[in-house]
């Protein structure tokens, strides 16, 4: 039995021209083959003519029934579990690794995924794997690489100094 299309408010020509509009590709030959289907021809032809199997069709005319042109368009997925920082707890992180890491402030004189993971894990109690930290490093785009930190108790005068003075013959 074949389902009526109910979802009136637009004709086959302002179907046509919403599916020239659209950037979505497959919203398109939806939105055209309902409009075939409107100016008279056969579900099964214009599932064809259209790409489509004669019984998707039918799914994607319920879909415009309930919803109207939006119901046509994909549904962004959600596979996955939610995100276990925010996007603000995510800002805060790259907040610590962008500066780099000082010995006082920090306890580490520089920021390895090691570091980072008791970091977040103490300030936000989220545990997470190395491997994970590592990724959200990577997100942030931060590199894996970074400066060789200096070492807290080097004097700069001394090595200044060293240098002028150290001469090869």
């Amino acid at each position: 039995m074949t389902v009526a299309i109910t979802h009136l408010e637009l004709s086959a020509a302002d179907l046509r021209d919403a599916a020239a509009r659209t950037q979505d590709a497959k919203a398109a030959r939806r939105m055209l083959a309902i409009a075939l289907v409107l100016e008279g021809g056969s579900r099964t032809e214009a599932a064809q003519s259209c790409a489509l199997d004669r019984q998707t069709l039918r799914d994607w005319v319920h879909r415009s029934n309930a919803d109207g042109l939006d119901g046509l368009s994909d549904q962004p997925r959600r596979n996955g579990p939610e995100p276990r920082l925010s996007a603000e707890q995510q800002a805060a992180v790259a907040d610590w690794v962008e500066p780099g890491a000082e010995l006082e402030r920090d306890g580490v004189v520089r920021w390895r995924c090691m570091d980072l993971k008791q970091r977040i894990e103490t300030t936000f109690g989220v545990s997470w794997h190395e491997r994970t930290v590592g990724k959200l490093r990577r997100k942030l785009s931060f590199r894996r690489l970074s400066v060789r930190p200096q070492h807290p108790p080097s004097d700069p005068e001394a090595q200044a100094s060293f240098k002028r003075n150290f001469r090869l013959s």
